[in-house]
């Protein structure tokens, strides 16, 4: 059994990813080439962003976000510890400060009922994350982040992409929102690449030039910048997966209900909550169990797969331990002590999943 079954997605994909491959070796553009703009507008039309401009990954997307904005050393970005590091990383790159905010227990996105007293005159962006596929409480984020003189929002969509919030697209729900498509993700290719959406015309045509070395035309630098374009060759990937995107994101969340309703009551499992205004598109599903390494154990002796996310958050790894935690990060804590990921794919089987559901049940009978 595949943690996240990307062979099984091939096989069924491969004519028209393989024609896709073709279409790109043939003409040659291998950057920035007609496959990437295609792709930038087949993304807006899904998401409703006025723009979107194509990235080499989703951590790229995240900083060229961050330098649109001109943050920079002296600056302050609250941000969640329960998360990768590249949403922390990247605002350190820049030299400005991470500010942690903790968790909600039920979700594990940040809490927007704890960001109000963590916001300074130094604050110059929130950056939620939509963790597991389930997007943050982003209406309340933005309207605290409105009355505070309009500070900016990034959304971290990196594993939300095909998730909704009151009826709107993740990544289309802040200032910025930036998603990933990492081999894993909701929607992947087959490297590294990511997006950036934006209703802002000037911050659109500043992430257009920090992404090619902040150059309004060739060799016209009109700001600092990155090499930062994502290959025309997953781009290619990318647009042939959303012929079939639709139909994944319905088996996920089939899936992630099929596992909820299984595991729903036991006594010995916490499930993440999803809320009532949003669905999840189940990046990973995760449960909580306070006896973790020995249910992976347990598991893997079926040869079932597991994973953590994340064991160990950010405000206690040592390259952040002295990052601001207003308020302590209890929650954070918890769930990082806890938390465990189960196979999920669209590509799962009804056989496979049962599997994982007996296993998980007979771990508290044995």
């Amino acid at each position: 059994m595949e943690f996240i079954d990307l062979k099984s997605q091939y096989q069924l994909l491969k004519p028209r990813i393989d024609a896709r491959i073709a279409a790109v070796l043939d003409h040659g553009r291998y950057i920035m080439g007609p496959e990437v703009q295609e792709l930038e507008t087949r993304l807006q039309e899904r998401t409703g962003a006025k723009h979107c401009i194509t990235v080499a990954s989703g951590t790229e997307a995240l900083l060229i976000s961050l330098m649109a904005l001109d943050i920079g050393p002296g600056d302050e970005v609250i941000t969640t510890p329960f998360t990768f590091a590249a949403t922390a990383e990247v605002i350190m790159l820049l030299g400005a400060q991470p500010v942690f905010v903790d968790i909600e227990r039920d979700t594990c996105n940040i809490d927007p009922a704890r960001i109000e007293s963590a916001i300074t005159p130094r604050t110059k962006a929130i950056m939620p994350v939509s963790l597991y596929g389930q997007v943050a409480d982003m209406a309340e984020i933005n309207e605290l982040a409105s009355r505070h003189g309009g500070i900016p929002v990034i959304e971290d969509a990196a594993q939300s992409f095909g998730a909704t919030y009151r009826g709107r697209s993740s990544g289309n729900l802040g200032t910025f929102g930036c998603t990933s498509f990492f081999p894993s993700k909701p929607l992947g290719c087959y490297g590294d690449g990511g997006a950036i959406f934006t209703n802002h015309d000037a911050l659109a045509q500043a992430s257009r030039e920090i992404r090619v070395h902040g150059q309004s035309k060739r060799y016209v630098h009109t700001r600092l910048g990155v090499g930062g374009r994502m290959d025309t060759l997953q781009c290619a990937i990318v647009l042939a997966k959303l012929e079939q995107f639709d139909w994944e994101v319905e088996r996920r969340r089939a899936i992630g209900e099929r596992y909820q309703d299984a595991f729903r009551g036991m006594r010995d499992v916490e499930l993440l909550r999803v809320r009532e205004d949003r669905d999840c598109v189940w990046a990973q599903y995760t449960i909580f169990c306070a006896d973790r390494e020995a249910m992976i154990q347990h598991l893997a002796s079926r040869d079932i797969p597991t994973a953590i996310h994340y064991p160990v958050p950010l405000d206690r790894q040592p390259a952040y331990s002295n990052c601001p935690v207003p308020g302590g990060a209890q929650n954070s804590s918890y769930a990082a002590s806890r938390v465990m990921s189960l196979p999920m794919s669209p590509y799962l089987t009804e056989q496979e999943q049962d599997a994982v559901i007996d296993a998980v049940r007979s771990f508290f009978s044995e």
